[in-house]
């Protein structure tokens, strides 16, 4: 009976790199098919988009800007830059979180229906996020909140309890500290 070979993977002496999530800023064309493209990119590898944003923010030039975090070991990340980097209707790619410590917020619409003592703690956690009424009747409340993502997420548990119904929100939009733009 033959042995087995010995193993030739060891994960602790190759240094196995864990996950990590990364806000990418892409500055592309303003022309259609361009978004699909980097979708394209990323759902043809298998690559996770965690959230996305995407406007025009140089109309002389037609030039639109897409935020993109994704999670993945820094490998990964490096391979996703370097294909993005790649498609022809991208000017440029910027790494925020290599850059360091962007300026990161989300938008959300929170919807919440109760009454009586309920409907008092909802108005009450919303003064104390800062979060504000768009909307309401004797039933129900639209608040609006914008902040960090872990602000949001904080807010909309608490919410949960006291009658939340629906949830929408923007995805992340991100710039980078410093005087130097992308």
């Amino acid at each position: 009976m033959n042995a087995p070979l010995p193993s030739t993977h060891y994960p602790a002496a190759t240094g196995a790199q864990s996950a990590e999530s990364h806000t990418l800023s892409v500055l592309v064309d303003n022309e259609p098919g361009v978004l699909a493209r980097v979708i394209g990119l990323f759902s043809g590898r298998g690559y996770n988009i965690d959230s996305l944003t995407v406007s025009e923010t140089e109309h002389q030039s037609h030039l639109s800007r897409i935020t993109i975090v994704t999670t993945g070991t820094p490998m990964v990340i490096e391979q996703i830059k370097s294909q993005l980097d790649r498609l022809v209707p991208i000017h440029d790619v910027t790494d925020l979180t290599v850059a360091g410590n962007p300026l990161e917020r989300e938008l959300a619409l929170i919807k919440v229906v109760g009454k009586g003592e309920k409907r008092v703690e909802a108005l009450r956690l919303a003064e104390a996020f800062r979060a504000q009424v768009i909307d309401a009747s004797t039933e129900h409340f639209v608040f609006e909140i914008t902040g960090r993502l872990n602000k949001i997420e904080q807010f909309v548990t608490l919410m949960q309890p006291l009658g939340l119904v629906e949830v929408s929100r923007t995805g992340i939009a991100a710039i980078g500290r410093g005087q130097e733009a992308m």
